[in-house]
């Protein structure tokens, strides 16, 4: 599958010594709601551990998730870690002036979210039907981290990444309920005859 990109939120840390540090979570454990189709809140869901195996070797800091690089793990400019939380992030925009704009813009408000690309291992997914929501397990790669200018909101700005992969799901999910339906209008019609009799 291709990359994939969620938004959360990112936070200026403050103190002269953290200046130009924006710190956020890439990635929370936490179930949130990505869409609603006919009803039916559709979920996603990363699991504590999957980012376990994760090459987390070479992430960069961008801009919607183009152009220039502004901190990387490589230079020690990007630093991550995994807590009960998520996957936490601070980077450190102080080593170039082009960086160094980007932290302004960013304080300004102009980028009022981050987001991650990542790429979900083969298999490393799976989908719980209770409650209509796709579990990821293990995640393969983390390309970036982004500053972003029009985040994705989960409940309107669905990106086609999220939406292919539930597009089977949805239409297996609609296929049983009208089956269902029409199982329970036929044994209607057959109780209808009955007492009719």
């Amino acid at each position: 599958m291709d990359r994939e990109y969620r938004s959360m939120d990112m936070t200026i840390l403050e103190g002269e010594e953290k200046k130009y540090m924006v710190e956020g979570y890439a990635s929370t454990f936490l179930p949130y709601v990505l869409f609603n189709e006919d009803g039916v809140d559709y979920s996603e869901r990363i699991n504590r551990h999957a980012f376990d195996e994760a090459d987390l070797s070479d992430v960069v800091f961008r801009i919607d998730h183009e152009g220039p690089v502004y901190a990387r793990t490589s230079a020690g400019t990007v630093r991550l870690d995994i807590d009960d939380h998520g996957l936490h992030n601070i980077n450190d925009l102080s080593r170039t002036q082009r960086s160094r704009d980007v932290f302004e813009d960013i304080a300004a408000g102009n980028y009022p979210k981050m987001s991650f690309a990542f790429r979900v291992a083969p298999g490393g997914d799976h989908y719980e039907p209770e409650t209509h929501t796709r579990v990821i397990d293990r995640i393969a790669k983390v390309f970036d981290i982004s500053a972003v200018s029009f985040p994705a909101n989960p409940t309107t700005n669905l990106s086609v990444s999220k939406r292919d992969w539930f597009d089977g799901v949805i239409e297996r999910e609609r296929a049983e309920r009208l089956a269902a339906e029409e199982r329970q209008a036929t044994i209607n019609r057959i109780l209808s005859l009955m007492e009719d009799e």
